[in-house]
């Protein structure tokens, strides 16, 4: 099959050749983004990661288009729908670092609840070996909500069981079997809110999912409480965690991921496009404002990223390459028709 690949590093380029010998692959690095103007009409796969979007515009450059490769669990990136209703099948990589996000996001958690990030601060920037205005507080006996019980929220879960602490969970399919093995109680989000000293999204992003989190509800959360958010920055309006951050709601946030979090990095692309969104420009701002704000942790959409899970999402995507090309789809979101 003729392989449209965008790839981040060089070495995924041999590591994939390997894995998919016999296959025509044209490598192209960055995402599908920094190729406006490409366009192949002999692709029949394209491999993507959460970086490329793959919408009408897109999928209409590639006309011969039979399998998207997702190289992620969430494929929000991808138009489904659009896409199966040209016969094309997406594949996704349903589970490749359930411990590695978890751990990431509980990092994030100890770094806000033990002030790791101004103690290190303190050292490095100051030279100052003192305790100063660095106390933190115990997790054990603090109460978790864990906000989307997949393989990711699962293992949140088992990690804060492990610190001694309470924990809550909300999910639209809820999981019965594994509560008392692991003991957690499921219940609605509005006790989430309200009870939790801690939550931690791990829900997928969706239309039903958008803004989960939002300036309505924020006030329901417990005062004095810590938000962590590893998996989608839709999944909170950014607005919701400036007022909560304003109003001492929050006293922290971990966040990996933000709203428009791709304009971070080239804000031209935002504010010379030629009619920018208003709200757009309004989360942009409001991201600044987090970034900057002292009892906010923000890292770049970095929870997935380790070896072990790199190489476990390179592996089953290029197994769900090769089980399309026989014949045999796997991991698909969207068959085609």
């Amino acid at each position: 099959m003729k392989i449209t690949y965008f790839y981040n590093e060089e070495w995924e380029t041999s590591y994939v050749k390997d894995k998919l010998a016999g296959h025509e692959i044209t490598f192209l690095k960055g995402s599908l983004d920094d190729y406006p103007d490409l366009r192949d009409e002999s692709a029949e796969v394209l491999s993507v990661f959460v970086n490329s979007k793959v919408g009408k515009a897109e999928l209409d450059r590639f006309p011969n288009l039979k399998n998207i490769a997702a190289r992620s669990t969430g494929y929000d990136n991808v138009d489904v729908e659009e896409a199966s209703k040209r016969g094309i099948s997406v594949s996704f990589v349903p589970a490749y670092g359930a411990n590695t996000v978890a751990e990431f996001a509980f990092g994030l958690l100890l770094t806000v609840s033990r002030k790791l990030y101004e103690c290190i601060k303190k050292v490095q920037d100051e030279g100052l070996f003192s305790q100063e205005g660095l106390r933190g507080f115990d997790l054990r006996g603090k109460t978790m909500g864990v906000v989307g019980t997949g393989n990711i929220g699962m293992h949140m879960i088992q990690i804060a069981k492990g610190f001694g602490m309470n924990v809550l969970a909300f999910d639209a399919y809820p999981k019965e079997n594994m509560t008392a093995e692991l003991g957690f109680r499921y219940t609605s989000f509005d006790e989430i809110l309200a009870k939790s000293d801690v939550v931690s999204m791990h829900l997928p992003y969706m239309k039903e999912t958008h803004h989960i989190l939002n300036s309505e509800n924020i006030g329901k959360m417990k005062k004095g409480s810590i938000l962590i958010n590893t998996a989608r920055g839709a999944l909170v309006e950014t607005n919701a965690i400036v007022k909560g951050l304003r109003e001492g709601i929050l006293i922290g946030v971990g966040l990996d991921v933000l709203e428009e979090e791709g304009y971070i990095e080239d804000e031209t692309k935002l504010f010379f496009a030629p009619h920018p969104n208003e709200e757009s420009l309004k989360t942009t701002l409001a991201n600044h404002y987090l970034i900057e704000h002292p009892r906010a942790i923000i890292s770049p959409h970095n929870a997935f990223n380790t070896d072990e899970a790199i190489r476990r999402i390179l592996d089953t995507s290029a197994e769900n390459i090769l089980s399309f090309s026989f014949g045999k789809p796997k991991n698909i979101v969207i068959q085609k028709k």
